[in-house]
């Protein structure tokens, strides 16, 4: 009977130690729409950041209950950027820069997309813009927290444009 409860004990044990970290709770991004977006940097200059992905990517999803979850990358976010959800493959025109933006059915995708990406389309791709004056720089692939830090941080420092990225991580001390 000793050995019954040793050994019940033990596997609830593995059971709850091994079990995944839920997602935090209560934590949201609010995401805003590009025309959102835009209007607010009228008013408070800030990098926009764009979170370009389709229906159909599974990293993507991963990417929105991992990365965008996260309560680090959550606060940092909605304190230091504009965070924009965009489907690369909307059918919606879209302005933006002054420009008007349709779907281009030969890519399958809305012109922005191709725009943002410099025609190098996949899923999930980040991209940040700094300011009015810099172009868009995507970033392909999916980032866990850790990894997207130090990329988050080197545009809400304001670093991009003054000091080069690989010297910016050189001194990089992650606090998540």
């Amino acid at each position: 009977m000793h050995k019954f409860i040793i050994l019940a004990i033990t596997s609830w044990f593995l059971v709850f130690s091994c079990a995944e970290k839920p997602a935090d709770k209560g934590v949201k991004l609010q995401w805003m729409t590009l025309q959102e977006a835009q209007v607010a940097m009228q008013k408070e200059k800030k990098p926009l950041l764009i979170d370009l992905y389709t229906d159909w990517c599974g990293w993507c999803k991963v990417m929105d209950k991992k990365t965008y979850s996260n309560k680090n990358v959550v606060e940092y976010l909605q304190k230091n950027f504009y965070p924009v959800k965009l489907n690369a493959e909307t059918k919606e025109s879209l302005n933006y820069n002054n420009k008007t933006y349709s779907y281009n059915q030969a890519n399958r995708a809305n012109d922005i997309a191709i725009y943002l990406t410099y025609g190098q389309l996949s899923y999930p791709t980040t991209i940040i813009i700094a300011d009015e004056k810099s172009g868009p720089q995507p970033i392909p692939g999916f980032m866990e927290p850790k990894d997207f830090e130090p990329i988050l941080k080197y545009f809400g420092e304001g670093k991009f444009g003054k000091q080069r990225f690989e010297e910016y991580q050189k001194t990089f001390k992650s606090s998540w």
